[in-house]
């Protein structure tokens, strides 16, 4: 690491120290030649490979984006979408990979989706599972709805 004062091509770390949200680390330096301190942040990368090949850097802004068109005149705020992007890098990172595909993202929209908004995970859905019919609507709702009824009984079974 180079000196930013002095340009020296070394230095020492003086403290390592991991950032509020465990995706960084941030570390105090000193440089051997002039003595100085300052700071660096290291993150592992995660890069994205586009449909047409190109790779650019993972975006939460992006996952945001996609995500709002789905739920446009649904009960979700902006906090509620930088949370669930936070959990789609979270869960991405999680895999080691430091190159995912486009696609693999958006499905891993999709649960945490479901559990902000079912209406908003229906629209998502039907664009990342390529649904092509009616039919596909109506298995996806009764899956929810299946879904909802063994959380019912399990809720409950748990109060008897």
């Amino acid at each position: 690491m180079y000196c930013p004062f002095c340009r020296h091509p070394d230095s020492r770390v003086i403290d390592s120290r991991t950032s509020d949200d465990g995706l960084s680390i941030r570390r105090r330096r000193q440089c051997p030649e002039c003595g100085r301190r300052f700071s660096t942040t290291e993150t592992a990368s995660l890069n994205v490979i586009k449909r047409s090949g190109v790779v650019e850097p993972f975006s939460r802004e992006k996952v945001v984006s996609g995500v709002r068109k789905a739920c446009q005149g649904r009960p979700v705020t902006d906090s509620d979408l930088a949370i669930l992007a936070q959990k789609v890098e979270e869960s991405i990172r999680q895999t080691g990979t430091s190159q995912i595909d486009a696609n693999e993202i958006g499905l891993a929209i999709l649960t945490p989706l479901r559990e902000l908004d079912e209406v908003a995970y229906l629209r998502f859905a039907s664009v990342y599972q390529a649904f092509n019919s009616l039919e596909d609507f109506e298995d996806a709702i009764t899956l929810l709805r299946s879904e909802h009824e063994e959380a019912d009984a399990a809720g409950e079974h748990a109060q008897a």
